[in-house]
């Protein structure tokens, strides 16, 4: 296989299509071994863009890759995000995009990664999003010029963000430059073929701006992963059992279902599975960077990085914007705050 790379937003940084992302590493410590192994055939693979946070697994994510990445790390774009999720000590500072925390947090997550310096640093989500620290946000000011200082001690190369409004991400970019601090290089979001919201406004600001597009959630919680049929009882051992993402019940499973079977006919006819398939439309959006494959198993890596290799005509494109209509999705978990 043959892994393909671009360039992260308008920097010259080159990160592999595929991004590994972190979150269901160190979960379980009986599985460290195994997790380990995801992360070793990952690079094997060509991945050079791994994303983790400070919150995943409380801080044993990072201490998982710290580990795996001993004598490797010059070859990798190791990202990691600060946010309220943290395993940091600190009261009621111990989360948001204030100074205090982001620089307490850099530290964090520089020890239990092993390594002197970060690739990408993102701040994981605006503080519109929590309910305290929605109603007295750090200036965004304040956080660009944190990150600004980290980039010039040299423990952060580049910053990012994830999941910020529109009118956020102008802000960053109008401050860097008029200001002269640090300009967000790449914003993290949710985009999948069932969920399509971030095209109304998110990615124009991103073209505008040149900001790369890294994507995570392209199978929407699992809905895109092949495994769910309408009026058929999930597997057992799935997130739809436990409504994790996927709920049967919930009032847009009909419409998911619905772009899933329409979608069916498609994917049998190239050949490959749903989940490869939902992983290249991504990878053909003009926009996207990099996509974020999250696995449990190794066996998901291997059939995710397959998505590399799909070629989709313009033809089965435009079949997709009829299945499923540019802008749509609810994005409930997000469009109160985009917004």
């Amino acid at each position: 296989m043959d892994m393909k790379y671009t360039s992260l937003g308008s920097t010259g940084l080159k990160v592999s299509r595929i991004c590994l992302g972190a979150m269901n590493l160190g979960v379980k410590p009986e599985r460290a071994a195994e997790d380990t192994r995801i992360v070793e055939e990952a690079l094997e693979m060509g991945i050079n863009f791994i994303d983790t946070a400070n919150g995943y697994a409380r801080g044993r994510s990072e201490e998982l890759l710290g580990k795996a990445l001993k004598g490797k790390r010059e070859d990798l774009v190791l990202a990691t995000k600060c946010w309220a999720m943290s395993p940091n000590t600190g009261g009621k500072n111990n989360a948001g995009s204030s100074r205090v925390n982001i620089l307490r947090s850099v530290e964090g997550c520089l020890k239990r990664l092993q390594t002197d310096y970060l690739d990408l640093f993102i701040m994981h989500r605006p503080d519109e999003v929590l309910p305290d620290l929605g109603k007295n946000p750090a200036p965004t000011e304040e956080t660009l010029d944190a990150l600004t200082d980290l980039v010039r001690q040299g423990k952060v190369r580049y910053i990012g963000s994830s999941c910020y409004q529109s009118w956020k991400l102008v802000e960053t970019q109008l401050l860097a430059r008029y200001k002269g601090f640090e300009k967000i290089c790449c914003d993290q979001l949710k985009y999948n073929i069932t969920d399509r919201f971030v095209e109304q406004q998110i990615l124009p600001v991103c073209k505008k701006y040149n900001i790369g597009v890294n994507v995570f959630s392209p199978l929407d919680g699992g809905w895109l992963s092949g495994k769910y049929k309408r009026n058929q009882a999930p597997p057992p051992d799935s997130r739809a059992v436990r409504k994790v993402f996927v709920d049967f019940e919930s009032p847009d499973a009909p419409r998911i279902f619905d772009i899933l079977e329409k979608l069916e006919p498609i994917v049998n006819s190239l050949g490959i599975t749903l989940s490869q398939f939902a992983l290249a439309w991504l990878l053909h959006r003009p926009l996207v960077t990099s996509v974020i494959a999250g696995p449990r198993l190794i066996e998901h890596l291997r059939d995710n990085v397959k998505a590399v290799e799909v070629k989709l005509s313009q033809e089965i494109m435009d079949q997709v914007d009829k299945i499923a209509p540019p802008g749509s999705g609810i994005n409930k978990n997000y469009s109160n705050y985009y917004l």
